[in-house]
């Protein structure tokens, strides 16, 4: 516990310390991490530099930093026939620390906010990271409106109406096809709500740039800026956006960016493929390389282009949506 204290208490003077103590932590106490450690050794030209493991590694591997039986276990989507990510997590309170911490330091308290979730994808199937932290997120707000929505458009679009009559500070987070559908079926001014999309059309829409989404959101909404939040399954932190699809992390997250032809040339900035620092994944992996492109700024906000195309992921195709 001393361990997670220092992590979630972490400071510019102490950061690049606690991250090699994490480092050897889990090279220590982690055997997929050490073995991917000891095979990209050989071909690194800094044997102390920290490795990344691919974030396909949840697929397939338990990737576990110590011995324990889970106090839960959270599953990414897919289809029936796909292979899902899971991230088995130790202990339930160490995610609900981290985000709780990281949504106060963007947000306020929970208390300040109506919270609505629009996560149809999500409430659909079990396990999800995403719905646990935003099922927290209803529960220490307790407003009496908030609360999941299904796909009870009309439903939500009186309960905003009736909210925004008083002047309610409502945050409504919502997965991206199901935004775009209540926006088209019942568009409304909204000027004390907060709209935070997550990504995702899990097959329902097609595609479409962040930017072309904000804007349809903006129209139908009548409002300035679109936030957002970036997490995945892999990971027990989330970034957050409040405009421009803009992403900042808490103290202990950081992002870095490698290079689409070298992936163990990882530099603090530019524009690649995305790696994450995760201090909150201690008992997990904190150190993962995923599949999003993008771009890191000087001052470590960062934006997300798209995906690597995985059908062709060896040859590093993109696949920028």
């Amino acid at each position: 516990m001393e361990f997670l204290n220092k992590i979630f208490s972490i400071t510019p003077e102490n950061k690049t310390e606690l991250i090699q103590e994490v480092f050897q932590f889990q090279l220590q106490n982690n055997k997929v991490y050490r073995e991917w450690f000891e095979l990209i050794g050989k071909q690194q030209q800094k044997p102390t530099a920290i490795p990344y493991l691919p974030v396909s590694f949840f697929k397939t591997h338990a990737i576990t930093t110590t011995t324990f039986d889970p106090d839960v276990i959270f599953e990414s989507s897919g289809t029936t026939t796909s292979i899902n990510s899971k991230h088995y997590i130790k202990d339930w309170q160490v995610y609900e620390t981290s985000f709780l911490k990281a949504f106060q330091q963007f947000y306020g308290a929970p208390q300040n906010w109506c919270m609505i979730g629009l996560l149809p994808a999500y409430l659909e199937r079990k396990h999800s990271s995403l719905v646990a932290m935003v099922h927290t997120l209803v529960q220490q707000s307790r407003h009496t409106d908030s609360g999941f929505y299904l796909y009870e458009y009309q439903q939500l679009h009186a309960t905003l109406q009736r909210l925004e009559a008083v002047a309610q500070p409502v945050l409504l987070i919502g997965v991206t096809f199901a935004l775009l559908d209540f926006a088209e079926q019942y568009p409304l001014p909204l000027k004390h709500t907060i709209i935070m999309e997550t990504g995702g059309m899990k097959g329902r829409r097609k595609e479409i740039t962040r930017e072309a989404l904000h804007q349809q959101l903006k129209n139908a909404f009548g409002i300035s800026q679109v936030h957002a939040e970036y997490g995945m399954t892999e990971l027990l932190s989330q970034a957050y956006s409040s405009g421009n699809g803009r992403f900042y992390c808490p103290p202990w997250m950081q992002v870095l960016v490698r290079n689409e032809d070298d992936p163990l040339d990882v530099r603090l900035e530019g524009e690649g493929i995305l790696n994450i620092i995760d201090l909150a994944n201690l008992y997990s992996c904190s150190f993962i390389a995923t599949d999003d492109v993008g771009k890191v700024y000087p001052d470590g906000s960062f934006e997300v282009w798209g995906r690597l195309d995985n059908s062709d992921i060896r040859g590093c195709s993109l696949l920028v949506t």
